[in-house]
């Protein structure tokens, strides 16, 4: 798109203002706004602001950057009342207006630019998967004389909200809710309004559905999905996702673990690499028909894969989903149709047009940047490397792993048990990255950093379980 289309586009749907998008290291949206009148400076000389406001970007000594917005992320926003264009930014050095090396969205960028550099493939297809809650209400403080939350769900006799008696007898207990039917799939209407809206948005949806999740879990996935734009496409939606589920007074959750002992919120990743049109990954006769190069990115993604977990699992949350018994994976393998595999192959995916895997371990907390362009570059490191997964014990098994003998188990690489000892993984195992300058030493500091000051405060604080536990002894 250019600036003569995108003046066509104001101009036919009368816009007043235009909302510019940016993304933090923590994966979270920022935005400012302007009026429309202004659009042909702002494309060409950006929006300066104060990057040291903005956790983890910048020191106040050097805080100057500037907004460049992409032209061909202009969309009509499908919520604000008064007329406004969407577009989405990379933050900018002030001076030479190139993406910074801490702009999340420069390092995907930074990531295809290294995978064509390579010769290894000219394109990268992805499909993510995103797993959420819609809750009727969720309330939840911490303060140090109080902690707790509430959250309720109609679909759950054990969480209805108070107003909710269950007079038609639609909410459920002690039972899974995959694939479940309407008029248990309460928010069916819902979820098909948010692919409505994420369709609009040119992303295009493979299939919804409910969850295994009795208290309103929900699953959307959507078709392969060009990178670096799939991390674009994955802000849009959870923002789609948010902002609806408001509209219709409830809240979404991306986060890992919601409620104790019930289904987890992943973000499963499928992936291809494809070069003069052709997947690289498929070649008849070899394992699940994967050729040599699948068979390396695999080992790369899964002997990196504990540093890995470092952003794609960036929350104390995420490791109270990682557990036995919810279908995530806990131990680094691979294997065909294995839902214990950190690395699925699925069964389904069997044409040279359609072979892929599947990356389980990720949640929705990840900054979709950094995850993919993470997994991208160990990907990558494998190919380079000639990393054979059967040399370092990480499949392919194709049996339930979990019911191995503990002993047997033992021998298995394991993910990062806490948020801590994934940035330990990360702090040992980083050189991967930092290849064609993706990610750099600042941007992978200030990513500890952070995450291990999250993790301080979680584990400083008593939690409510122990004063069940320990408050009589």
């Amino acid at each position: 798109m250019d600036l003569k289309r995108l003046n066509q586009m104001i101009e036919e749907n009368e816009v007043k203002a235009i909302d510019l998008k940016y993304c933090g290291l923590d994966g979270k949206w920022y935005h400012i706004t302007f009026p429309a009148r202004r659009i042909a400076n702002v494309i060409q000389r950006g929006i300066p602001f104060d990057g040291s406001s903005i956790p983890g970007m910048r020191s106040v000594e050097s805080g100057d950057m500037v907004l460049m917005p992409d032209l061909e992320t202009a969309h009509l926003d499908q919520f604000y009342e008064t007329p406004t264009l969407r577009m989405i930014c990379s933050i900018c050095d002030a001076e030479t207006r190139i993406g910074v090396k801490k702009d999340p969205r420069s390092v995907a960028l930074r990531a295809h630019e290294y995978l064509l550099s390579t010769g290894i493939a000219d394109s990268s297809t992805w499909i993510p998967e995103l797993e959420f809650h819609l809750f009727d209400t969720v309330q939840f403080n911490s303060d140090p004389f109080s902690a707790g939350y509430n959250v309720t769900s109609s679909e759950c006799k054990d969480s209805l909200p108070d107003e909710n008696e269950d007079l038609d007898g639609l909410s459920l207990q002690g039972v899974k809710g995959y694939h479940m039917d309407t008029p248990f799939d309460q928010y069916y209407e819902i979820r098909q309004r948010i692919v409505d809206l994420i369709e609009d948005q040119e992303i295009k949806v493979r299939y919804h559905h409910h969850e295994v999740g009795v208290s309103s879990q929900q699953e959307i996935e959507t078709e392969l999905l060009e990178f670096p734009r799939i991390c674009d496409d994955v802000m849009i939606m959870k923002d789609i996702i948010r902002r609806t589920a408001l509209e219709y007074g409830l809240s979404a959750t991306f986060m890992p673990k919601p409620v104790y002992n019930h289904a987890g919120n992943g973000m499963h990743f499928h992936i291809m690499l494809h070069k003069n049109g052709k997947n690289v990954f498929y070649k008849k006769g070899g394992y699940a028909d994967l050729s040599k190069e699948a068979i390396w990115f695999i080992g790369g993604i899964l002997k990196h894969g504990r540093a890995l977990v470092a952003f794609t699992n960036p929350s104390t949350n995420s490791f109270k989903r990682l557990l036995p018994g919810f279908e995530a994976p806990v131990k680094l393998f691979y294997g065909l149709a294995n839902r214990s595999a950190a690395i699925r192959i699925p069964k389904y995916a069997n044409t040279p047009e359609s072979k892929r895997f599947e990356f389980r371990t990720g949640d929705g907390t990840c900054n979709p940047y950094f995850a993919m362009s993470a997994i991208l570059m160990a990907g990558l490191d494998g190919i380079k490397n000639k990393i054979d997964p059967a040399k370092y014990n990480l499949g392919p098994f194709d049996d339930n792993v979990y019911a191995w003998s503990e002993e047997k188990k033992a021998k298995l690489l394991s993910i990062p048990a806490d948020l801590a000892e994934a940035m330990q993984a990360l702090k040992d195992d980083h050189d991967f990255l930092l290849a064609g300058n993706v990610f750099n030493e600042e941007l992978i500091e200030s990513h500890i950093a952070m995450k291990l000051k999250e993790h301080e405060a979680l584990a400083a604080r008593p939690h409510p379980h122990e004063m069940m536990l320990y408050y009589n002894l």
